[in-house]
């Protein structure tokens, strides 16, 4: 039973969970993901921990715990910096056991780590192999990279990897990208390490193969994940764009897949007069994640970007449009798991914007943190975990625009907002991204957290919400109130 409005990102403010893949056990689903630090230095540098929500509650979102330690793996580096424990899976095995797959920088194997229960402590299990006991990418194969597990109705295991950006850093150590999409492995499930069959190629296009198929601007980058709907099979990935999720289908797991379509972009790119990342919606950078179906209503589990940078990223989902076989590209929002709009009464944490932009539109972020000048940002104060506070919007600046998605205003007469900054102008607020104003906002300079209001005249129903500043100076957005 819903006992709390869901939001985005879903886990709070001060987690940085990217790399997102969902499970169903029991009555819980379950998200194994990457653990980002606030301001990290580089992806991946937390242990892996767990949330967990019931599947008919999915704005309560409980902590498990750290699940695994990167020292447990025998052959963890011992550099951290650029060695972190990446995407990571999860199966449960045909003993029972939870078995989590996870590749960890500086080694090239995909390693392994079984619990008795899905969020557990975790104990170390080993390395997938050949037969002969050699770990794959130990034979020259083309790098191993965020794998996804995937076990079949009829048990037979399969494990899909792969990375497909020639040049970049992470292939310094000799390592070459794959050219012809994912590689998957058959496994033997009695001992889920073992490679019965593989590596093989599923017929997702790589850059070179592209060009002149539907695949063409959406080739293969990383990120594999395979689901299985109505007895086909679908595989999600990140593509040569980083900010989108694609998918595939065919009718064989090993084989034949055909381009789907585009599931979700951390920018919007791809909806309706959203072309390319200049006039994005959102800071955009890489994403990852997959699909999951709860109580008959399917879901598209990726990752935002915040504080300037690419390494502090955070846990996002929306319900996706399924119909006939085929997805549609979901929309950014601020209620992704809440199944309906937000009430159009009560107090919102700016940080759950899911439109955010300056006057000069947005950037592909990259490791080295984009310039304040003119533009918003995602941010918080103190450090990681529960000593961390909520995250806000710094620098709202003139033509700085926050977009949330969706409230109910079918009762809201009244908003205000809180802020703190060195800012004089107004605030207005819109239902329509370039509409006539319902609310102006006049808002003057404060050091401390202060609260400005106005009446608000908007449509009744489900309805955006963009505050848009036009002034000097700058402030810091904390919240929101309707009434």
């Amino acid at each position: 039973m819903k006992t709390k409005q869901a939001f985005n990102p879903y886990m709070p403010s001060w987690e940085y969970v990217p790399d997102a893949e969902p499970h169903v056990v029991g009555d819980r689903v379950y998200v194994y993901g990457s653990h980002d630090l606030f301001n990290g230095l580089n992806f991946c540098l937390g242990d892996y921990v767990c949330w967990s929500a019931p599947v008919d509650d999915l704005g309560n979102w409980k902590y498990e715990g750290c699940i695994y330690k990167r020292e447990q793996d025998p052959a963890a580096p011992r550099i951290r910096l650029t060695n972190g424990l990446a995407a990571p899976d999860m199966v449960q095995g045909p003993d029972g056991k939870f078995y989590l797959y996870y590749f960890m920088g500086g080694t090239k194997m995909i390693s392994v780590a079984v619990c008795d229960k899905p969020a557990g402590k975790y104990e170390f299990y080993g390395y997938v192999k050949y037969s002969d006991g050699v770990p794959i990418g130990k034979k020259g194969e083309p790098f191993q990279f965020d794998p996804g597990i995937f076990m079949d109705d009829d048990g037979r295991l399969y494990l899909y990897t792969g990375f497909a950006l020639e040049g970049n850093p992470i292939l310094l150590d000799g390592s070459k990208p794959t050219e012809h999409g994912p590689m998957c492995f058959e496994l033997d499930p009695s001992d889920m390490l073992t490679v019965l069959n593989g590596p093989g190629y599923i017929g997702i296009a790589g850059d070179k193969e592209a060009p002149g198929t539907p695949y063409e601007g959406h080739a293969f980058l990383e990120a594999s994940s395979m689901r299985k709907f109505n007895g086909i099979y679908y595989f999600i990935y990140s593509t040569k764009k980083s900010h989108e999720l694609c998918y595939a289908v065919s009718d064989n797991p090993t084989g034949g897949f055909q381009f789907g379509g585009i599931l979700v972009s951390n920018g919007d790119i791809g909806l309706p007069g959203i072309t390319d990342v200049k006039n994005a919606k959102n800071y955009t950078g890489n994403t990852h994640g997959s699909l999951i179906e709860i109580n008959g209503k399917y879901y598209i589990f990726y990752h935002r970007h915040s504080n300037r940078k690419q390494s502090s990223r955070q846990a996002a989902a929306e319900e996706i449009r399924f119909e006939n076989g085929k997805f549609y590209q979901a929309e950014m929002t601020s209620c992704g798991l809440n199944g309906e709009p937000l009430s159009g009464q009560g107090t919102y944490p700016s940080y759950i914007a899911c439109n955010l932009y300056g006057k000069k539109g947005t950037r592909f972020l990259s490791m080295i943190k984009h310039p304040k000048k003119g533009y918003p940002y995602f941010t918080q104060d103190g450090g990681d975990r529960e000593g961390g506070e909520d995250q806000y919007i710094a620098n709202m600046c003139d033509g700085a625009v926050a977009g949330f998605k969706y409230f109910d205003l079918t009762s809201t007469k009244e908003i205000s907002v809180a802020i703190r900054g060195k800012a004089e102008g107004v605030l207005q607020v819109r239902t329509e991204e370039y509409g006539t104003p319902a609310a102006e906002i006049p808002v003057a300079s404060s050091r401390k957290l202060q609260s400005f209001h106005a009446p608000m005249k908007a449509r009744a129903g489900r309805q955006p919400l963009f505050f848009k500043f036009t002034g000097r100076g700058s402030f810091d957005f904390i919240s929101f109130e309707l009434k």
